[in-house]
């Protein structure tokens, strides 16, 4: 189980080494933390049910589902996962204390992450989220629809978030469109430009399916890339952010700057985090 207490402050200002943290780090950590302070006031109460999506192979679902699994635990919310990628299984190998299986073609599989919900209260919220594998939006839709599930989670106080994770080409922006046109202003949206996916984002930016679900209140959150090679390390390893900035020895284990870089890349991103519903 990894350590879920003060991941920044353990960071950047270890304890019996405070003198040494620079003021400017010392004045983005307390405006983050003022910032999370007043954000959890907003949303403390809320369950949360985040289908990690985009439909397409490789534009970085697994890796965002993974981010948020680890702000979860970094800020002490209560969270569980599910995994739909039966040929990877990428989030529960890197969370298997927090995700489990489920097979995304059988409404009784999908049946557990509506479960999830049936033991939270305003006192005790839960944050659900699921890696969706490529092409599940057909079975996932059927399921939704004839479970009527928007209505039993609104009945339970559970927002449900969808985020679309996109690289640079048509293909996400051609996606992003069928994903709102199925569920329209029924849901919440974040859209995620995966920038360790490309770079120039102008063809989604300027497309319709952008500007009616930003009409919608769609958040837009922009993932930075992350060095390729001390990826292909965690990957190696099979392991949570937490483990691989904490395990310093093994042959895939990170350097000194690599930790760091990975540090700040998660900070970046937490960040850009920080403002949503979850």
């Amino acid at each position: 189980m990894q350590n879920g207490s003060g991941f920044y402050i353990s960071v950047l200002r270890p304890a019996g080494h405070a003198g040494n943290v620079h003021a400017s780090c010392c004045n983005k950590l307390q405006a983050r933390w003022a910032w999370c302070l007043f954000n959890n006031q907003l949303y403390s109460s809320m369950s949360s049910l985040n289908f990690i999506g985009g439909e397409k192979g490789g534009v970085g679902k697994s890796v965002v589902a993974r981010i948020l699994a680890q702000y979860f635990i970094d800020n002490e919310l209560a969270f569980t996962g599910f995994d739909t990628d039966r040929s990877h299984t990428s989030f529960t190998r890197f969370y298997a204390d927090f995700a489990s299986p489920i097979i995304v073609d059988s409404y009784e599989g999908l049946d557990a992450i509506a479960s999830a919900f049936e033991t939270t209260d305003a006192q005790h919220p839960l944050r659900v989220v699921v890696d969706l594998a490529a092409q599940t939006a057909a079975p996932l839709t059927r399921w939704i629809q004839d479970s009527d599930l928007l209505e039993v989670m609104a009945e339970m106080g559970v927002k449900i978030n969808f985020w679309h994770v996109a690289d640079a080409g048509q293909d996400s922006v051609d996606q992003l469109a069928r994903l709102i046109d199925t569920w329209g202003s029924s849901v919440q949206y974040v859209i995620v430009k995966n920038h360790g996916r490309g770079t120039d984002f102008s063809q989604l930016d300027a497309s319709p399916a952008m500007a009616q679900a930003l009409t919608w209140g769609a958040h837009v959150v922009s993932l930075a890339q992350l060095h390729e090679a001390s990826m292909r390390k965690i990957d190696r390893q099979n392991a949570s952010f937490w483990a691989a900035l904490n395990h310093k020895s093994g042959t895939d284990s990170l350097g000194l700057l690599e930790r760091q870089r990975v540090k700040h890349w998660l900070h970046k991103t937490y960040l850009a985090l920080d403002p949503l519903p979850l």
